[in-house]
């Protein structure tokens, strides 16, 4: 009779920290691939020069960092040598905005968090979490917020925890 392969035990060692430098990508690498994604939508191509002027940053700094990002598979060229997004890149610019979306909402709208820090909060995090994490956290928002009994009271909760320390 087969055996159960045992899951995965947890670390207990403390060494999550150091699975927070093989993320991939890093915080600027996804801004990159959600920079190109948006171009496209929006102009139907993407240049360096655009990506540049987009993100706020030389065309230098540009065009290096999309030399890494083809490195890794995530960027390719059209025939017109515009910036397109791999297979890959495209999921990952799209897990990020989902992320991004779900975070801001839950700061505000479930932690009563000021809209600019709900923002800019999700933005420091939307690379850093697993879509698994990201659809779980979607689910216990709309359970809270489905029962308007309840999201008054992790509101109101949240509004006299404000400026707690932790």
């Amino acid at each position: 009779m087969p055996t159960k392969s045992a899951a995965p035990k947890p670390k207990n060692d403390g060494s999550y920290w150091r699975e927070f430098d093989r993320n991939k990508p890093s915080h600027s690498m996804a801004h990159y691939l959600m920079a190109i994604d948006h171009l496209r939508s929006e102009l139907g191509y993407a240049r360096s020069t655009d990506v540049a002027e987009m993100l706020e940053i030389s065309r230098g700094a540009a065009s290096m960092a999309l030399s890494q990002l083809k490195k890794r598979g995530w960027v390719g060229e059209d025939p017109h040598r515009f910036l397109l997004l791999t297979e890959e890149g495209k999921r990952i610019a799209t897990l990020v905005e989902e992320n991004f979306s779900i975070l801001a909402r839950f700061f505000e709208q479930v932690l009563g968090v000021d809209r600019d820090m709900a923002m800019a909060d999700a933005c420091k995090m939307e690379h850093l979490m697993s879509m698994d994490t990201g659809r779980r956290l979607m689910a216990l928002m709309r359970c809270l917020l489905s029962d308007t009994a309840l999201a008054e009271k992790v509101r109101e909760q949240m509004r006299n925890h404000q400026g707690a320390s932790l």
